[in-house]
């Protein structure tokens, strides 16, 4: 008897299994494997992509391989036809100018103003004189403005220091931010600021200045660009503050040297003919996200839409990196990703050709500009191809190709993160997934909103969770060769990305075909919905 009831036990417990398995899902899944992630990723993460920058050939060879892969395997394009949804972008740079007595100083050698504080009207101005006003202090027992009367002076002062006995020969001269406003609140024309660093400029801030910046051209930031522009600040080294000092026979060596022998400013008017002007120019960036549209079987399901995402750019070559190897390849971020969709679309499609296609509608999506800043993504739900209403959730996978140091004995894990931010039906639903068919440990330690790494807001998924759509972001952790030219297919464990892959495509199987769609049951704040 106790024979007998072991053995229906287990007969019941087959069964179950079976259930908690689909047949036709783990068939497709057959695709998704470590040769065909390698045939992808090889490509993605050549050389001869430059590692994918956004608006540079790279990106735009990508976005074409990505494009030629959706429409070979049968995936529809949803934008009017076009796998492509353009993205309204800009590279925004400064044309700088300054001229002492009518002489120009060379921008990036002699000064350089900070592009970002250039609104898109910028400014230009001239005076017949500069007020030198030391260091820019006003506290208790020194005043560098004692006296002045700043309003529509451009005022001069050293970026750092104190004349003070118990602060002599230190860096501590208070917050530059902090003088700028203080002058800024009192109106003055303009402010030059002394800054010794400029006559060996970094390269690292020579690169910056030299950058431009890459801007979509939405409302906001459209309005934010066409405000008010601020009180103009011009940095300068030691030579060009000299030749501004000039005519009155002084030197900033010679007014520290006074200032600290007396203990008293030595501030003053400087008569000198100075001009200065700084606007912003424009060049449209070709940038896109490239999409691939599977519609649903179910004619009653078919409009609610889920959205599978990876970012197809990276941060390209960077000039002034040590050694020989100066492209990012981004073979784990997130080559590793755009593999992984392409990888789930081409096991969609052949379970569609094979008439077994998912109830509902699936938007593979790759986008661009996650390293600028998640524009790519901010585009698609400011300006979506399908109703943020009808879109049931976001897969979103960033990094699947490695792993990350507490994780070193064992790579067979994953992080999931946001899973259980908005839904408890996602969270369910993607745990299940991994408990029937792929079982590998899914670690939650980066799943809050006070992570200090803030990777719940990191990464594309965040441009729909904003949007109060349920999210799950997959990823392999932060490694030694993040953003760095290491990050090379060589380091790629393909198995993992292959596996890591088919949790993503057996979420979206159940997702996808489910009889509902997952309940958004918290508020953004994580907060039970009423």
């Amino acid at each position: 008897m106790k024979r007998q009831f072991l053995y229906t036990s287990l007969v019941l417990l087959m069964g179950c299994t079976a259930v908690a398995q689909n047949r036709d899902a783990i068939k497709f899944s057959q695709s998704i494997t470590k040769d065909h992630a390698y045939k992808h990723l090889s490509v993605l993460a050549s050389d001869e992509y430059e590692g994918r920058n956004t608006g540079k050939k790279g990106g735009w060879m990508a976005a074409d391989y990505i494009k030629a892969h959706f429409k070979s395997i049968g995936l529809k394009g949803p934008v009017k036809g076009d796998y492509f949804q353009p993205i309204d972008m800009v590279n925004y740079g400064t044309s700088q100018i300054l001229t002492i007595e009518g002489q120009p100083a060379e921008p990036l050698k002699d000064f350089y103003i900070m592009p970002s504080t250039v609104s898109e009207k910028g400014f230009a101005f001239n005076t017949g004189s500069v007020l030198f006003a030391g260091y820019g202090l006003n506290k208790e027992g020194y005043n560098d403005y004692e006296g002045l009367n700043l309003g529509g002076k451009t005022v001069m002062i050293f970026r750092a220091g104190d004349p003070s006995a118990a602060s002599a020969g230190k860096n501590n001269g208070g917050n530059i931010n902090n003088k700028i406003k203080y002058l800024s609140d009192n109106k003055v024309q303009a402010v030059i600021v002394i800054d010794p660093t400029i006559d060996a400029m970094p390269d690292n801030l020579k690169n910056y200045l030299q950058s431009e910046q890459m801007v979509m051209k939405t409302k906001e930031n459209l309005d934010r660009m066409a405000g008010p522009q601020g009180t103009p600040v011009i940095y300068v080294g030691t030579t060009t503050a000299n030749q501004i000092l000039k005519a009155s026979k002084n030197t900033i060596d010679a007014l520290k040297k006074k200032i600290a022998e007396t203990g008293k400013p030595a501030s003053q008017d400087i008569t000198v003919a100075l001009t200065a002007s700084a606007k912003k120019t424009e060049a449209k960036v070709r940038a896109e996200n490239v999409l691939g549209f599977l519609e649903g079987s179910d004619p009653k399901l078919k409009n609610e839409v889920l959205v599978i995402t990876a970012h197809y750019d990276h941060i390209g070559i960077t000039p002034d990196v040590k050694g020989d190897d100066k492209i990012n390849n981004g073979a784990d971020d997130d080559g590793s990703g755009t593999t992984g969709v392409l990888m789930i679309a081409d096991a969609f499609a052949k379970a569609k050709k094979a008439g077994k296609g998912p109830k509902r509608s699936i938007l593979f999506m790759t986008v661009t500009g996650e390293e600028k800043g998640l524009l790519g993504s901010e585009w698609y739900s400011e300006y979506p191809i399908f109703p943020l209403a009808n879109t049931i959730t976001n897969l979103n996978i960033d990094m699947i190709g490695r792993g990350d140091k507490d994780h070193a004995a064992d790579n067979n894990f994953v992080y999931i993160i946001g899973s259980d931010m908005l839904s408890s039906d996602l969270d369910r639903i993607g745990k299940k997934a991994n408990k029937d068919y792929v079982k590998m440990s899914l670690d939650e330690r980066y799943n809050n909103r006070t992570d200090p790494n803030r990777f719940y807001y990191r990464s594309d998924h965040y441009n729909f969770a904003k949007h109060g759509i349920p999210v799950i972001f997959y990823f392999n952790g932060v490694h030694d060769d993040y953003h760095q030219p290491g990050d090379e297919i060589s380091k790629i464990d393909f198995p993992m990305l292959a596996k890591r892959a088919k949790l993503v495509y057996f979420t979206a199987w159940e997702l996808a075909n489910a009889a509902k769609r997952p309940v958004v049951d918290k508020n953004e704040d994580g907060t039970r919905k009423n």
